[in-house]
């Protein structure tokens, strides 16, 4: 392993497309979402720790969950769990780990990664990070994962590359665009020119830290006035001054959107982002009725392709419903129709105005 080598696992988010099971005082990362013995955090550390010393493992997260991240991932060294004061998206995330390794290794490459996506070819997937790692060693480059699409998803955003040259599978980026309606992103499959944007990033700390001065020069004042304060006791006095300042927007828009030194590895390693009911139904295996059931408990007659979550402890009977999400927690019940789902944060909303945060 290469001791040069990082690793920032984002773990900062509520996940409130899977409630009611993923809650804001618990969310989807430290979830068993599909039934493995593991949370998804747990997964992504592992996957990580392959290939990536321990001690280089950082874990970004929300102040109020320090104590999960600690509790779920004892191998991580509890001064490697990154408190963030408040949710300023993906931007200050990076500014905040960059800024930290670079005083600590300037030699230091990273990589950032989501804490809650799915990767079923664990080996594929070490052998392509593996490969940006030493890309972008070699070079001033940002390196993006990108996903070979296998259906027009109007759920993930896409990255145009430049198909007619590339360095050992590592390509130029053209551009990047948002989550496209069904037209335009049957348009970008059939092209061959599009992946999704898996949201993996790896770059050279110094690399990064440079685009913040170019490209948000603000945000780049901001940390680099209290660089001096990282991997010191004053850190979490500086990281609390700096976060109230920052502009919330994401690394994407911040600094790769904008950079023209952006290079794609198209990838293929078993990836989901796992960011709904219906991706977890995807993934999970199903009775001969097309239901995917995720509790011992659980009885079904006569309904069809529907996703079900319900505590272990609890006998569900579930008659009639096609194509349902039915989630059953210990103080909430939800029934969805699947093809609803992204209305899940709508109804989350209504939730709130009727009875307060009470089942958030």
């Amino acid at each position: 392993m290469n001791k040069h080598h990082y690793v920032a696992i984002m773990a900062g988010g509520i996940g409130s497309r899977f409630w009611p099971q993923s809650r804001t005082s618990y969310p989807k990362q430290f979830l068993d979402i599909l039934n493995t013995g593991k949370t998804l955090i747990q997964w992504t550390f592992e996957r990580y720790a392959d290939f990536i010393p321990k001690e280089n493992i950082y874990v970004v997260t929300s102040d109020e969950y320090v104590h999960i991240v600690a509790e779920q991932l004892p191998d991580i060294p509890v001064e490697n769990i990154l408190a963030e004061p408040s949710r300023k998206n993906t931007a200050p995330c990076v500014a905040y780990i960059s800024f930290k390794l670079l005083q600590k290794d300037p030699q230091a490459s990273l990589v950032v990664a989501p804490s809650d996506h799915m990767i079923l070819d664990g080996a594929g997937f070490k052998a392509i990070a593996t490969k940006a790692l030493h890309f972008v060693n070699d070079n001033d480059a940002f390196i993006t994962l990108g996903i070979k699409p296998t259906h027009p998803n109007t759920g993930y955003g896409y990255i145009q590359f430049d198909t007619s040259k590339n360095d050992d599978g590592v390509y130029k980026v053209k551009t990047f665009t948002e989550k496209p309606n069904l037209e335009l992103a049957k348009t970008f499959v059939a092209s061959g020119e599009f992946l999704w944007n898996g949201g993996i990033f790896v770059w050279r700390v110094k690399t990064v830290v440079n685009a913040f001065e170019k490209y948000q020069p603000e945000m780049f004042e901001l940390f680099d006035a209290e660089k001096e304060n990282f991997n010191t006791e004053k850190e979490k006095e500086a990281i609390n001054k700096i976060y109230p300042l920052c502009t919330n927007v994401s690394i994407d828009y911040a600094i790769m959107e904008k950079a023209d030194n952006v290079y794609v590895i198209p990838s293929s390693f078993g990836w989901s982002d796992l960011g709904t009911w219906n991706s977890a139904y995807e993934n999970l295996d199903k009775d001969y009725l097309g239901n995917a059931v995720t509790s011992d408990n659980v009885i079904v007659i006569d309904a069809t392709k529907c996703m079900v979550s319900a505590p272990h402890n609890k006998l569900l009977l579930l008659q009639g419903l096609d194509d349902f999400i039915v989630i059953d927690t210990k103080d909430v019940l939800m029934i969805c129709k699947k093809e609803k789902e992204q209305a899940i944060k709508e109804y989350v909303a209504e939730v709130k105005r009727n009875k307060g945060d009470q089942y958030l």
